[in-house]
């Protein structure tokens, strides 16, 4: 890994302060935070990167990458659910649709990897 940024990172700073200058103090804390989620997906690809360069086993595909995804749905509707219950049966199946519409999006999306 080289110690100097990317040139990348580099022209999306200059285009941050660049806005800054243009847009004035008022867009300030927005435009820091855009810049930082940048930073932010760089830092955590070259990590990535390095332990998937670093651990062959780790950057193999997954088996079944739809695990995470149900189990995930599971702990979100759990309490969705009750929290949905009262606003009726109506609140309740708007929760449940969209936690189904969702994981159809996303088994779609790994279908179309494989």
């Amino acid at each position: 890994m080289s110690s100097m940024p990317d040139k990348r990172l580099r022209d999306e700073l200059q285009a941050t302060l660049d806005a800054r200058r243009d847009l004035g103090p008022e867009y300030e804390s927005a435009l820091i935070d855009s810049f930082v989620e940048r930073l932010d997906a760089t830092i955590a690809a070259r990590v990535r990167a390095e332990l998937d360069h670093h651990d062959p086993v780790r950057s193999a595909p997954r088996r079944h990458p739809m695990v995470p995804i149900a189990l995930g749905s599971l702990g979100i509707g759990v309490p969705l659910t009750a929290v949905a219950a009262s606003a009726g049966g109506a609140g309740l199946l708007v929760a449940w649709m969209a936690i189904v519409v969702i994981n159809v999006a996303a088994a779609v999306a790994i279908m179309r990897r494989s």
